[in-house]
Order: C-alpha cells, then structure tokens, then sequence
C-alpha cells in the first residue's frame, strides 16, 4: 500500500474526514515518526511493531561496476521488527 492509497481509504473510510485532513494527518504522523527515529528513539505501536534504529560499522564495498574498492562509512539504519499480533495475523491469512 502507498502513501496516496492510505489517504484514500481513510477518506473512504470516515466520509466526514475531506481527502485534505486525511493527507494532513498521514503526513504529521509520518513526519513524527521520521523526526523520532532522527533524533534517535524508539517507536513502538502496539499490535503492530516497532522501529529501532541498527547501528552498521564502516566496511570496505565492492564497486559492482568497476570492481574497484570502495570504503563504504558507518551509518544508522532504520530497522522495522513486527509485533506478535501482526505476525499472527498475517500467518492466518496465508
């Protein structure tokens, strides 16, 4: 599911919500998330996950073109781990 198919169904969903409050509100949370995992917290959502943040040391890559060495620099990922009830549910659809 995209950003535009949220907003969608959520205007779908709440008809007293207009497709402009429904985008609105994708984006702040979206953006709260963003500013959250920026400054380094933790987000968890009950029922559904969490969003840590992995830390990757610096390593020497390959240039898949060239061939030629590469020093890749360390960074922070984000890191998605699904929650029990998501997990069980998902398993039950399938």
């Amino acid at each position: 599911m995209t950003k535009s198919e949220l907003i969608d169904r959520l205007a779908a969903l709440f008809p007293q919500l207009v497709a402009k409050d429904a985008d609105f509100a994708v984006k702040m949370i979206l953006d709260a998330m963003t500013g959250a995992l920026s400054r380094g917290d933790r987000i968890e959502i009950r029922g559904f996950g969490s969003f840590a943040l992995n830390y990757r040391p610096a390593r020497t890559g390959r240039n898949p073109k060239s061939g030629e060495k590469v020093l890749v620099a360390e960074k922070y990922v984000p890191h998605f781990k699904a929650g029990k009830e998501l997990r069980e549910r998902v398993d039950l659809s399938n």
